[in-house]
């Protein structure tokens, strides 16, 4: 499966739309779609549609993200877990349009880090995706989320055995969740203090998050959270070069 990003580029469900339409037989996940980016009517219409064009390939992963994603958009933040509750039943529900009755009903994942919030992927969707975590927290949230359902662990990779280029690219990678508070709390669980999310990230920070190195390396990494409990990776394949990122994912590709 391919999972799409929704950051501040290409709409995510207008590019899963597009792959989809290119493509037989790969499942195209939004990874993750933003609640507060669309109401959940909105949101269960563009799933159920592109799982009746692609013959059930669409997957939907959806998330609160952070203040920044309601701030920028004028819209009041809430609860995160009763906001997540209540989106995900509202999709679930029956829907008060003419909408594509799609049988199975198209998965959900759940973007989640903290205890709460992994229980709520557990209760309303059909599992949870975590992102730059440990093996130890990838235990913690397979009992959270229960026996029963899919635990899928992002991580962070980049193909260099060099120190330098593997730790320039990680630095890139997690740059952006530096600032934001609900990863340092979580960080500071883990054995981080400040000192280790300012400057650009210690070394320490970066290594723990990100996967780089050699091939056996990285195997090795996805290894350890599979251990732990995850159904499967999710790779986020970062590079040196758009070239680099391809190497990553052809000698990962499964045989």
């Amino acid at each position: 499966s391919v999972w799409l990003p929704d950051i501040f580029g290409r709409e995510i469900y207008v590019t899963a739309g597009f792959i989809l339409h290119h493509t037989t037989t790969i499942k195209v996940a939004s990874g993750i779609a933003h609640m507060y980016g669309r109401d959940a009517i909105c949101s269960a219409q563009a799933a159920r549609t592109l799982s009746e064009l692609s013959g059930g390939r669409f997957i939907q992963g959806l998330g609160v993200s952070n203040t920044l994603a309601s701030e920028m958009r004028g819209i009041a933040w809430e609860n995160p877990m009763q906001k997540t509750r209540q989106y995900v039943n509202a999709i679930r529900g029956p829907l008060p349009i003419h909408s594509p009755a799609v049988y199975p009903p198209v998965p959900i994942f759940i973007a989640a880090h903290g205890p709460k919030m992994l229980a709520v992927a557990g209760e309303v969707a059909d599992g949870a995706n975590t992102y730059m975590q440990t093996p130890e927290h990838t235990s913690q949230a397979r009992r959270l989320v229960g026996p029963d359902k899919i635990l899928n662990v992002v991580l962070p990779c980049c193909l260099t055995t060099d120190p330098t280029i593997g730790r320039a690219v990680g630095r890139a990678m997690v740059s952006i969740y530096l600032p934001l508070p609900a990863y340092q709390r979580q960080w500071a669980t883990q054995g981080f203090s400040e000192s280790d999310w300012t400057d650009g990230g210690s070394d320490r920070l970066v290594d723990t998050y990100v996967a780089w190195g050699s091939v056996q390396t990285i195997k090795t990494r996805m290894q350890e959270h599979i251990d732990a409990g995850a159904d499967s990776i999710i790779m986020a394949a970062g590079g040196s070069s758009p070239e680099n990122s391809w190497d990553l994912l052809e000698a990962l590709a499964p045989n």
